[in-house]
């Protein structure tokens, strides 16, 4: 323990040390990017100062443009022409480009603001404020038209001076020019944002938490460079292409892997009178290689412009018109993922699988059929995020182990209950388990998350997931690559729409895939027609589709008696009527007061949360004792509502299991065995006598064995369970995979709660004089109240009916329910009217008490109440609050399993 001990610390001291040294080197960093954070100005530029723009509008800072010249001798008056550099870039990318053409034309080559020698802190990076900046220099040294050449993101400022002044533009030239969005990255606007989104705060956390010492601050893929993406919007592109009608020249490489040549074929297409000039088997940057071919072009081009021998757009071809009028072809026109964006999609793909594996290989898929990428890109891609992600959850299960599962994001993805049963699974199949959940839905998590749990070799585990990742991840994206040919021809989206017209194909596919798995196996099978039972019939309704219409019913009913929360005054002697969150045991107290009902209260004691895990178990065992009982007991949530957290503990492990675990008061109850009823009680406060209102039969449903099925495939197979059969798997998940022998009679569930799996049935008629006389008794001797359901069990139908020997283990205020409308013979509409009575009933009542001085609760109070609730039960899962269970050595054989 000592040793233990020492090397936490040791561990510890290490962090401490590792941040500290972390810490002192970011300061030393930051400080010496302050020393020389000064803007550093190239000895070849000039500089001017412009008015700052933002959002397409002036602002009232300046900014510094710097811009190299190159000027042909003896020949002042030769055409302009502007040089617009890519991102991240500036003056230099021109450097050999510039002195070629500077022999017949007056070159101008600024630094677009955010780059080289210009101002870097601005507040628009956008091509669209580039394009301001560019106008506003020319203002200031020649006024006149000129032409504009753009090279890559430079083509799209060029394109926006055409657009804000048309008459200062004599021709375009697009050097590897970005053009439409749709064929920019993943072709739709909002995803590519939120990619430069992400890209933009990487680098800003890599350059304000990494000590660099400056030298990421001048690195080529800066804040600048994020920035001039993030900002521009490529949407407005195709309209001002199909609006442009002066000359334009196009240069692009055949092997272009930053802006596809897709997109300069288009720009050829929406710009008719444009002439397009395609360089094979030149990449992207042709333009710094061999600056006399693209010089020679362009100033050819330049010249016939001069001479207005270049087309036009009213010149232009009429049959090329008629074509760039045309919509975009969407389906025809997929440029294959290359360079950054075959990076981004490689990216997003494997990222995506730690998300959702299948649905990400269907998408893969999907992209591989749309013609996007290849199939041996979508199966790296996926089979890379599959490998990570399945290697860090074995990993989570190895190092922290079960307490990584209280908390998000894998108690989002993985159940306590579903690693409890994959750990008996992988303790009897071994590693086949690893390969037989790769193909069962549900299976996948929590089997690898257990292996690490159990110290499976990582050697072992690997081999074996591998094996399945490989052999199922080709398997998922060919077979979505097939469908997805067929299935995206017919869809009803609009071909521009393309990413859409992908997703919705995607889960369409990912929607039969998973289908056609589920109906592969037995257990598959039965579960979805447990899904489908639970949507038809009302009595499985999850409550916010079962309550709407009875929350109008009750906004009806507060605005008639001109107070939304009378109700709370139904019960003055329970905190806000019994509304929510009331304490149980301050309930079960006030009801046992009178010495004439004691014996009929089972008893009980609360436990505070506040006490040491060891002071709880010794308080509950004392409990124990002064009372004379053995196990069972029974434990629950003072404030717990719908069976939430209540546990039925046989043993001393159990016992300290849940109270360890527990977060809030506890109380430990006498177990009562039996039968189950609810009984609903109302009395109006100027009656000597109440009624009783509902009667419910509490089942608890059993399945009998045949000596051959597992528990589980038996729950499986009843008509009734099967609809329920998450909740029985999770209360037998203890036996679940053992074989009941031959007419062994197996209850299910031990706890009188209809979302728990108990049956409710209308018990009506076996009310008597003798158990609402004994049921008012208990009623009246509880100041204060007038409406709820008492919870009791009684060792026999006849005895309860006596009024004279049953318990009550609970009574539920205001907000409690007439539970026989969940008899399975009720209609939906019998269940509303029930319900609507029972509301009626609460505001008559809360009325009356109104008058007698109760006040009922304000709004704000029961909207804390429902928040403070929400949290508890957000700290409280029944994970956490179930005993340890006992461990079972017989498990039945996965194949027999299914």
């Amino acid at each position: 323990m000592r040793i233990g001990l020492r090397i936490l610390k040791q561990v510890a001291a290490w962090k401490w040390r590792i941040l500290f040294v972390y810490v002192c080197l970011l300061i030393l960093s930051d400080f010496k990017r302050w020393r020389t954070s000064e803007e550093t100005i190239a000895p070849d530029v000039s500089l001017l100062s412009v008015t700052e723009f933002k959002n397409d509008r002036p602002t009232d800072r300046k900014v510094r443009l710097a811009y190299a010249e190159y000027q042909p001798q003896n020949n002042p008056e030769a055409p302009v022409i502007v040089l617009l550099q890519g991102s991240p870039g500036d003056h230099r990318d021109f450097q050999k480009l510039g002195p070629e053409l500077a022999a017949q034309y007056h070159v101008i080559a600024p630094d677009l603001p955010g780059f080289g020698s210009s101002s870097h802190n601005i507040a628009d990076y956008s091509n669209r404020a580039h394009a301001r900046y560019v106008l506003a220099l020319l203002d200031q040294l020649q006024g006149g038209r000129a032409h504009f050449v753009g090279f890559s993101m430079g083509a799209g400022v060029a394109l926006n001076v055409a657009d804000i002044a048309p008459e200062r533009v004599k021709s375009l030239t697009m050097l590897s020019g970005i053009g439409v969005q749709e064929l920019e990255l993943l072709g739709n606007y909002h995803l590519n944002h939120s990619i430069h989104a992400a890209q933009l705060a990487f680098l800003w956390l890599i350059r304000e938490l990494v000590p660099h010492f400056g030298w990421l601050d001048h690195s080529m893929l800066d804040i600048s460079y994020a920035r001039n993406f993030y900002d521009t919007d490529q949407r407005p592109l195709r309209s001002i292409l199909s609006h442009y009608a002066g000359p334009m020249l196009i240069l692009h490489g055949s092997k272009d892997i930053m802006v596809p040549i897709e997109a300069a074929r288009e720009t050829h297409r929406l710009v008719p009178q444009s002439e397009m000039v395609l360089f094979p088997n030149e990449s992207h940057f042709y333009v710094f290689a061999r600056p006399e071919r693209q010089a020679a072009l362009a100033m050819d081009f330049f010249e016939r412009v001069e001479k207005g021998e270049a087309a036009t757009k009213a010149e232009a071809d009429p049959l090329r018109v008629a074509q760039a009028s045309a919509p975009f072809d969407a389906a025809s026109i997929v440029p294959r993922a290359m360079g950054p964006t075959a990076l981004v999609l490689f990216s997003l793909l494997g990222l995506a699988t730690l998300i959702t594996e299948d649905l990400t290989c269907v998408w893969a898929g999907v992209l591989a059929a749309e013609g996007r990428v290849s199939f041996k890109f979508a199966v790296i891609a996926c089979l890379s995020g599959i490998v990570v992600g399945d290697i860090l959850l074995f990993l989570a299960g190895r190092l922290i182990g079960r307490t990584l599962l209280r908390y998000p994001p894998l108690s989002w993805l993985v159940r306590t209950a579903d690693v409890e049963r994959s750990s008996r699974w992988f303790q009897r199949r071994g590693m086949w388990a690893i390969l037989l959940s790769r193909f069962l839905p549900g299976t996948r998590l929590p089997t690898y998350f257990a292996a690490g749990l159990l110290d499976t070799s990582f050697l072992k585990f690997g081999f074996y997931f591998l094996i399945a990742a490989a052999a199922w991840t080709p398997l998922l994206v060919g077979a979505s690559m097939v469908l997805g040919r067929e299935f995206i021809e017919f869809t009803l989206i609009p071909q521009e729409s393309l990413f859409l017209r992908v997703a919705v194909t995607a889960l369409a596919i990912f929607v039969i895939v998973r289908l056609l798995m589920r109906l592969g196996t037995f257990r598959g099978r039965r579960l979805l027609l447990a899904r489908w039972r639970r949507l038809v019939h009302w009595e499985f309704w999850p409550p916010w589709a079962f309550y709407p219409p009875v929350v109008l019913y009750i906004f009806y009913l507060g605005v008639r008696y001109r107070s939304l929360t009378l109700f709370t005054a139904a019960n003055p002697g329970i905190e806000e009527g019994g509304f929510i969150g009331e304490s149980k045991s301050k309930i079960l107290k006030a009801l046992a007061c009178g010495k004439e009902v004691h014996p009929l209260i089972a008893s009980s004691m609360l436990i505070k949360k506040v006490l040491e895990s060891e002071v709880r178990v010794d308080r509950a065992l004392e409990f124990m004792r002064k009372h004379s009982l053995s196990f069972p007991v029974t434990l629950k949530p003072d404030t717990g509502e719908r069976g939430s957290g209540v546990a039925i503990v046989r043993s001393n492990e159990e016992l300290e299991g849940y109270l360890r675990a527990a977060t809030t008061d506890v109380i430990v109850q006498e177990y009562i065995a039996g039968l189950e009823f609810g009984i609903f009680y109302y009395r109006y406060p100027d009656r000597e006598r109440g009624q009783i209102f509902s009667i419910t039969r509490k089942l608890f449903p059993s399945v009998v064995g045949d000596g051959v099925c597992t528990l589980e495939k038996l729950i499986l197979k009843d008509n009734r369970a099967v609809c329920l059969a998450q909740v029985y798997f999770d209360a037998q998940r203890v036996r679940l995979w053992d074989i009941p022998r031959a007419e062994e009679v197996v209850q299910l569930i031990e706890i009188g709660t209809h979302c728990r799996g108990s049956v409710f049935l209308d018990g009506k008629e076996i009310q008597t004089e003798a158990l609402e006389a004994a049921i008012d008794r208990l009623a009246r001797g509880f100041t204060g109240f007038y409406f709820g359901r008492f919870d009791i069990r009684a060792d026999s139908l006849a005895a309860l009916q006596e009024g004279l020997s049953f318990k009550v283990i609970e009574l539920n205020g205001v907000t409690s329910e007439a539970t026989h409308i969940y008899d399975p013979r009720n209609s939906l509409l019998t269940a509303y009217s029930v319900l609507c009575e029972q509301w009626r009933l609460a505001f008559e009542i809360g009325f009356q008490n109104g008058k007698l001085g109760a006040r009922p609760a304000s709004l704000r109070r029961l909207a804390g109440l429902i928040i403070e609730n929400w949290h508890e039960r957000a700290e409280r899962s029944d994970a956490n609050l179930r005993p340890i269970p006992r461990e079972v050595d017989s498990a039945s054989e996965f194949a027999h399993e299914l």
